[in-house]
């Protein structure tokens, strides 16, 4: 059981990596719009490519799991990712996160303690 929590953690590091990078990118970014030449200059920045390569880890780590470990069990497991994402909205985005999401957090927590047993 370790290892698959290693692997939970490690996989949902990744994710939330990636989503760091993406929303870096994103802030970086002019405007929204569906054009070419917007998609064509996140191409170049290297925190969307960052976001990208972060994103192909865990999806490889994500089939890794799937591969190996029931789905009942692994798809929880990837709720860890809302502990880090929490932790980069504050340590990264400097956003402030009441309480109410800290509980709401932990209740999530403690269903994985329990799946994971």
């Amino acid at each position: 059981m370790w290892k698959l929590i290693l692997l939970s953690v490690t996989q949902c590091l990744f994710l939330c990596g990636g989503q760091v990078f993406l929303k870096l990118a994103m802030q970086k970014a002019g405007a929204f719009r569906l054009a070419w030449s917007f998609f064509g200059s996140l191409l170049a920045d290297l925190n969307f490519l960052a976001s990208g390569l972060c994103m192909a880890m865990a999806s490889g780590l994500w089939m890794y799991m799937l591969k190996r470990y029931e789905l009942s069990v692994v798809y929880p497991m990837i709720s860890i990712s809302y502990v880090f994402g929490m932790l980069a909205a504050i340590y990264v985005f400097h956003e402030t996160v009441p309480g109410t999401r800290w509980i709401g957090v932990a209740l999530i927590m403690a269903g994985v303690i329990f799946i994971a047993r």
